[in-house]
Parts: structure tokens; sequence; C-alpha cells
């Protein structure tokens, strides 16, 4: 079947220390609008999006895209049991626009799943792995309006280990951790870090303080 049609399910990872994302064990999913005033963030090493031209490549939903939804396998058939049948969990579809996070293992070795909707640029993604990131952190403009901030998922490819010039990377820096930014030239990524994969896709919701999308006018759909 053609591949552009389906979804897949990404592992989440989380770049933040302590408890500043991750959920508690009783949380089994996370709307993308996140819940958390907005709070003060270091500079990265590199540019974060329209600084020194460099930009991400951002996705912006529609008020009416209807994301995948992820729904768990109760085994197979024939041989399936009742107690099978009845002992995964369904959750509430994303509401229209915005997606849905899954923590149904929480003791798991991954954070969470999130089903990103297949594209070219998904299909090519040889290693991915998500990462949810707060909209000011990578330097995302979205409107005035919105005091908290909000999550955008962010798809890299861990197979992409080597530099690009004006590419958002993911780096492990030695001083501090997980970072994403640009950088002109390899010299301006700081002593000792790794790069650990490139960011292919930034998926924004859309959220009611948001403009409606598909006026039909270009001009006015487009934030990006």
């Amino acid at each position: 079947m053609n591949s552009l049609i389906f979804g897949i399910l990404m592992t989440i990872v989380s770049f933040r220390s302590g408890s500043a994302w991750v959920p508690s064990q009783s949380l089994n999913k996370r709307h993308a609008t996140g819940s958390k005033a907005i709070t003060s963030l270091k500079q990265a090493a590199g540019s974060l999006h329209g600084e020194q031209s460099c930009f991400l490549p951002l996705k912006q939903l529609d008020q009416d895209y209807y994301s995948p939804r992820i729904v768990q396998i109760a085994g197979a058939y024939p041989g399936l049991t009742v107690e099978e049948f009845n002992a995964v969990q369904s959750e509430e579809a994303p509401v229209s626009g915005q997606w849905t996070y899954d923590f149904s293992d929480p003791d798991g070795p991954q954070v969470g799943t999130v089903a990103i909707e297949g594209s070219q640029v998904v299909q090519g993604c040889d290693d991915p792995v998500a990462i949810i990131a707060e909209h000011p952190s990578l330097g995302v403009p979205l409107p005035e309006t919105l005091t908290d901030p909000v999550d955008l998922i962010v798809l890299v490819d861990r197979a992409r280990n080597t530099f690009a010039e004006r590419k958002f990377l993911v780096i492990d820096n030695p001083t501090s951790g997980i970072e994403i930014g640009a950088f002109q030239t390899k010299a301006e990524i700081p002593a000792g870090s790794t790069i650990l994969g490139h960011v292919l896709l930034v998926q924004i919701p859309w959220l009611p303080a948001m403009k409606p999308t598909k006026s039909g006018f270009m001009e006015e759909d487009e934030y990006f």
C-alpha cells in the first residue's frame, strides 16, 4: 500500500532534565497545547528558527485536520481470549487540529508514542525519534495571546549524524546536554559536542487562538 497514506508511531524522548516535561505515571496522554507557564529558557549554542537565515521545516496543521489515532492491539484471532480483548485501553480521539500522546507503558524505555501522518519526509527517515519541544525553545513564533508554551513535535533522524550547514541539528553539548540549533559552520558547534541527528519536521498544532486556515487566500492561511 502507498506509505504516504499511513501515519507511523514514533518513540518520544525528552531532552529536558528532571521532571520538566516527563509525565507522572498516572498520566496516559497529553494534549498538544501543554499546560505550563512559559519559563525562562537558556540560549542554545546554535541559531533558533528565523535567526541567521536558518528556518525549521515547519508544518502547521489545519483546524479541520484529523490526526491518526493510536489504537492498541488486543491480540491475534483465532485464539484471542476475552481477558486479552478487555485488557487493552482506548483513548479519546484527538481534538481537530491537534494530536495526543500515548503513555500506556510509563515504565518502558521510551517516554511514550505519538502518531505522525505519513509523507515523503517521514518515509525517508531512516532512524526516527520524536522529541516534544516547547515553541519558545526553538524560536517558533506563535500568537501572543498564547501565554502557555505550546508543544511541538520534532521529528529527528538519528541516522543523519554529520554536519550540514544551516540545518537544525540535535547535539550533545558536554557542558549543557542535548540542544537543538543550526550552525553556519562546523566550527560554531561547541567543542566536544556530538551530532545526534537532524531535524526533519516540526509539527505545529492548530489552536483556537490561531486564525482559521483554508480561508481561500494563501496569504491568510499560512503563518510561516
